[in-house]
């Protein structure tokens, strides 16, 4: 069954997952310097979603800070290059 709000956001079941969402995200470039920084637990449904205000999320933070969101940007150039 698939999840819904009616805030038309996508769902995310735990705090957890979609913080992995969030930085699965960041690290296939879907954002570049723009777009969601944190998730929040939303009142309509109760689940999480993404959202771009507020303080970015200290995983994704940490991530970044460590460098692996740019290794996995760049891994991700190289397979899409290998495909071609």
């Amino acid at each position: 069954m698939m999840l819904k709000c009616r805030t038309g956001k996508r769902v995310y079941q735990t705090e957890s997952l979609a913080e992995d969402a969030l930085i699965d995200a960041h690290s296939r470039n879907q954002y570049a310097s723009t777009g969601p920084l944190a998730v929040y637990q939303c009142e309509e449904c109760a689940y999480y979603h993404f959202t771009s205000k507020g303080p970015m999320n200290k995983r994704l933070a940490e991530q970044i800070a460590s460098g692996k969101i740019k290794l996995q940007q760049q891994a991700n150039e190289w397979s899409r290059k290998w495909k071609k």
